[in-house]
């Protein structure tokens, strides 16, 4: 937004503050305004799910309850709701409803299906510190990859750049609806974050280039020196503010109004992160990793939002907890390269076994996307044959309650509240078995996938085809 302080009153100063408007340095005030989300929900009739049991994401289950849903968003949920008139009824008896699952790590739309290098537009491989770029410009909403996530029940995705880099560049996250534009799926409102990496994939992907960093240490050297840069960038900008603040003051005819300092992407980026207005996510597997970026975000004083993979967060789970940072994990991919030697099948309990643990079960995978519930039930299994009580309705909040968390979207998706929006999912069994199905899947109260009516399903227009028949002279 303009800032009222700098430009209210003179209208002489009309061009002065068009351009602090365009160089100002906090890249989340900036982005509201340029590629804006266009997302609108299309309109849907109210309906009532009936007679099935629900996780709410609460932790709580209720056994043979209904789901109202109107305008959109969730109306109420409990026993014995009435509908409105003209409401669309749905026998939910013998399934099970849950809200919409949360993928918080996806490259969907940026390493497209089918997978060749013209659809490979995750990674910004020109310099281990890419933080002025934005993921959802490489975004291709008709990868097909979308739909196949749908029909596996997710509603909502993190969309990350690569790790490949140090600083990867901006997250985005979207609602997985069919659209022609990423700005028509962004998620109005919903905050940005930032990819970072730590371990073998910078140090290896530079170094055997002969560039930096080439080793771990050289890693948190690049880490450090981009903070540092970000937060002389923001002296920069806070002495202008100053000194226009003092010329407006003065309101000498005489003398000029400061020049603004130059526009930095890659700054205005990081200073969004140290301001708390970008939430960080990083890529790290071993333990000792994890607790170095702990320091480092200490250091120049910012939070990270989640370690994603974190094959080896289960021996630091207590810290993460009491920092209030979650884990975006798997539930048993380990040992395809060193630092993800050391994983364990109950990696997922134990990150959530602290009171304020934040556990949760992501793909980074088109396939595995399509089962998160199955991903959620094997890291349930394991943590249960280990002695810890984990009920569905706990355990539904890894791949729903919590990944909202991460995203900083807990206030509007990620559980079944009344206000909530209506990203609903209706499942043929219990959600954690083996044979369980998405039967219905409800996004803004709006019915998106139904199994049982195949001829209704959107489709990739990559997935139509081509006709073979010779049109006729």
């Amino acid at each position: 937004m303009l800032d009222i302080r700098v430009c209210r009153g003179a209208l002489r100063r009309a061009v002065v503050c068009g351009l602090i408007f365009l160089q100002a340095p906090l890249g989340v005030t900036v982005s509201g305004t340029v590629y804006p989300s266009t997302y609108e929900a299309a309109p849907s009739p109210p309906t009532l799910i009936r007679n099935a049991v629900i996780l709410t994401g609460t932790g709580t289950r209720i056994d043979n309850g209904d789901v109202l849903i109107e305008n959109g968003l969730i109306e109420a949920v409990g026993h014995d709701l009435q509908p409105p008139p003209n409401a669309r009824i749905i026998d939910a008896t013998g399934r099970w409803v849950t809200p919409g699952l949360i993928d918080p790590h996806s490259h969907m739309g940026v390493y497209s299906s089918p997978s060749v290098p013209a659809n490979a537009d995750g990674n910004e491989t020109t310099s281990p510190v890419t933080p002025n770029v934005w993921v959802e410009h490489s975004v291709w909403p008709q990868d097909p990859e979308f739909q196949t996530a749908l029909e596996g029940g997710v509603t909502t995705l993190q969309i990350l750049p690569g790790s490949t880099n140090l600083i990867g560049g901006r997250s985005v996250v979207l609602k997985n609806v069919p659209a022609l534009t990423y700005q028509a799926m962004k998620f109005p409102g919903a905050p940005y974050g930032m990819k970072m990496a730590c371990g073998e994939n910078p140090k290896t992907n530079y170094g055997d280039k002969g560039q930096a960093p080439a080793s771990r240490m050289g890693n948190v050297a690049g880490y450090r020196q981009a903070f540092l840069d970000a937060q002389e960038y923001q002296r920069q900008w806070d002495k202008y503010e100053r000194d226009l603040a003092a010329y407006e003051k003065k309101r000498s005819g005489a003398a000029a109004p400061p020049d603004p300092p130059r526009r930095d992407l890659k700054n205005d980026t990081l200073v969004g992160v140290l301001k708390g207005e970008i939430r960080v996510h990083v890529h790290c597997y071993r333990a000792d990793d994890m607790a170095t970026m702990l320091d480092l975000a200490d250091e120049f004083g910012f939070k990270i939002a989640a370690f994603h993979h974190g094959v080896e967060a289960y021996k630091i789970a207590d810290r993460l907890a009491q920092k209030g940072v979650c884990g975006a994990l798997w539930a048993d991919w380990w040992g395809f390269k060193m630092e993800a030697y050391d994983g364990i099948q109950e990696n997922v309990a134990l990150v959530d076994r602290p009171a304020n643990g934040c556990a949760m079960l992501h793909s980074d995978s088109a396939q595995v996307v399509q089962r998160l519930n199955q991903e959620a039930a094997i890291a349930m299994s394991r943590g249960v044959r280990m002695g810890l009580k984990i009920p569905p309705e706990r355990a539904i909040r890894w791949i729903t309650a919590n990944p909202a968390k991460s995203l900083g979207i807990e206030a509007r998706v990620g559980t079944l509240e009344a206000g909530k929006m209506a990203d609903v999912v209706i499942w043929n069994r219990d959600l954690f078995s083996v044979y369980a199905l998405a039967d219905q899947v409800f996004i803004d109260g709006v019915l998106l996938f139904d199994r049982s009516h195949p001829p209704e399903r959107p489709r990739s227009d990559f997935m139509l085809g081509q006709s073979t028949e010779v049109p006729s002279p």
